[in-house]
């Protein structure tokens, strides 16, 4: 079976962005080494505009060969008239208000999502589904995300958008991996405890 992950970007008090979802001030920790680790471990969850800008639109898919994205994220590319932001994947965007597509390599979930993804999950391949967030979805998502990449970057936000936007509920993850840069960056992996 396939998994989910939330592959996501937070600060040390974990937070996924300022109030508004801006997660700009993480950028200026995406340096040299820390880009050298994504581009080898897992260059897919690097968006298609960025892949053309580092020339690395070649690289072959490590981790992920789906993407599954909020409404609120598609929007981000969609502002920058890029309608396939992930175009090396299978693209899904969680949408109840966006009735057709904008791009024909974009399917749009307007139905049960959780669904959706144990249809994913059930399918066959060994590389896996990609969360690309936001806060909304990763909670409407929680209880069917098998692995958990943060990235947390050395800043404290202070407020913001949190990783889940759900209701409390417990869920026990046991700590596979922990990665730490030079940068004060640390990556650590977490599979769900079943």
């Amino acid at each position: 079976m396939r998994k989910l992950t939330y592959f996501v970007a937070v600060s040390i008090d974990g937070f996924i962005g300022d109030p508004t979802g801006d997660a700009t001030c993480f950028l200026r920790f995406v340096d040299e080494e820390f880009l050298a680790h994504l581009t080898s471990h897992c260059p897919e969850t690097i968006a298609s505009p960025g892949r053309r800008a580092l020339g690395i639109d070649h690289l072959k898919n490590e981790q992920f060969d789906t993407v599954i994205q909020g409404r609120a994220s598609y929007d981000l590319a969609l502002a920058e008239n890029e309608t396939s932001p992930y175009a090396h994947l299978r693209q899904y965007v969680a949408s109840r208000s966006i009735k057709e597509s904008p791009d024909p390599a974009v399917e749009i979930v307007a139905g049960d999502l959780a669904e959706k993804v144990r249809e994913l999950k059930a399918e066959d391949g060994d590389l896996g589904i990609y969360l690309c967030g936001g806060a909304d979805l990763a909670g409407q998502l929680k209880e069917e995300v098998d692995e958990l990449v943060i990235k947390t970057y050395p800043l404290v936000l202070g407020a913001g958008m949190p990783m889940f936007a759900a209701g409390f509920s417990v869920g026990e993850f046991t700590l596979e991996s922990v990665e730490t840069f030079g940068n004060g960056v640390v990556v650590r992996k977490y599979v769900r405890k079943r």
